[in-house]
């Protein structure tokens, strides 16, 4: 066996009783970042944030070389290297793209009441409530979700992972993003190495959070209603595991099949400790932010939504995990097939096209679009509430 933070002693032994390999390499990943952009991070620490953002900009963005050219040589380096795999097809990706249009209000709520909360219930939420960004609500909380469902959109956007594209642009920036605030909290005091590894490490992001976004999410949607076939499953994998390469994931970590994503996450949670209260506190946000992106302003309307969004949680991810992240008690029975009866009645009654029309209105008002185009600020200081706008 490895040495590996205590955090995750005893699930990885328990692990290894399952799949050695695939637990020994999601423990080593732990302790693991971004090999690439982290060494990259460092040499920028020194530069006025100001400065980053217009190079980091430049570099995205291919538009302004006269920036560049003035940038760090390794970040320079960093974009001359960027390159698309051997294994990635771009035609493979339409699939999944037909099948995130044609179910995009599902698969948006699927991930935020169902993938994501229990992606919440790991280590991952560690980073997150020691920022503060996302579990108390504070500054640029909404905002953060909001940018979670511009990323899923510009990804499963027609030609949105191309060099070019939104998609790509937009996982680009997170990982910068991802590498920053990795610094920040590996300098932290807060951060306990030993215990909890490396902050974003590649095991969160690869083993975790790649199977939230992509097969786990269609998984739930199609509980909530949605059809989505095979070809289509296998396309959202291939542009997840496309996405993960975009975001830094180390080869090792990105699956080639759903087979291998299933696998992977499986053993991952199980290397995982039981949700604590940094998990409850981060699973428990997202239903006070829900209010908050739709725009309700009554507490009553807030408490309503909230309410029947947690019993949809509770009927997606199951009465265990929901006692442990200490939902409400509510009855979830015959909730979801009242959601796929409510949602075709609306198709049939609207008709299709307008169906879909209205649920575009409803997506883009939830995601964060910005006049200025996509924003490559980063954060300045480890704790949200003291970072300057980003």
């Amino acid at each position: 066996m490895l040495t590996c933070p205590s955090a995750y002693a005893d699930g990885y032994e328990e692990a290894r009783r399952f799949d050695i390999a695939l637990a020994d390499s999601y423990i080593r990943h732990t302790t693991i970042g971004d090999p690439e952009l982290d060494p990259v991070m460092d040499e920028l620490t020194s530069l006025r944030p100001s400065d980053m953002h217009h190079f980091v900009r430049a570099g995205v963005e291919q538009d302004d070389e006269d920036t560049l050219r003035r940038a760090p040589q390794a970040l320079r380096d960093f974009f001359d290297n960027v390159q698309v795999p051997d294994w990635v097809d771009f035609e493979a990706f339409k699939p999944g793209q037909r099948a995130f249009h044609r179910n995009m209000t599902n698969m948006l709520i699927a991930y935020a009441v169902g993938s994501a909360v229990e992606g919440f219930g790991t280590l991952v939420a560690k980073s997150f409530s020691i920022t503060g960004r996302v579990p108390n609500l504070g500054p640029g909380a909404v905002r953060r979700l909001r940018q979670n469902n511009r990323h899923m959109i510009e990804t499963y956007f027609p030609g949105g992972l191309l060099r070019d594209g939104d998609g790509w642009k937009v996982s680009t920036r997170i990982r910068f993003i991802h590498a920053r605030t990795r610094k920040l909290l590996t300098e932290s005091d807060a951060w306990d190495h030993e215990a909890w590894g490396t902050p974003l490490s590649a095991a969160h992001i690869g083993g975790i959070s790649l199977f939230t976004f992509s097969i786990r999410q269609f998984e739930h949607a199609m509980s909530m209603g949605s059809k989505i076939t095979a070809e289509e499953r296998e396309s959202i994998t291939a542009i997840w595991r496309y996405v993960g390469h975009v975001l830094g994931v180390p080869e090792a970590l990105l699956f080639a099949d759903e087979d291998g994503a299933r696998r992977l996450y499986r053993i991952a949670h199980l290397c995982e400790p039981p949700p604590d209260e940094d998990s409850i506190s981060l699973a428990n946000a997202v239903f006070k932010a829900i209010p908050v992106m739709a725009g309700l302003e009554s507490d009553a309307e807030k408490q309503k939504l909230a309410r029947y969004a947690y019993r949809l949680s509770r009927a997606l991810i199951g009465n265990r995990l929901a006692d442990r992240f200490q939902y409400p008690k509510i009855m979830t029975f015959g909730t979801l097939p009242y959601y796929r009866t409510k949602e075709f009645l609306q198709r049939r009654l609207s008709g299709n096209l307008m169906f879909v029309q209205d649920s575009f209105s409803q997506i883009f008002d939830s995601a964060q679009y910005d006049k200025e185009g996509i924003s490559y600020r980063m954060p300045d200081h480890v704790r949200a509430a003291q970072q300057s706008p980003w």
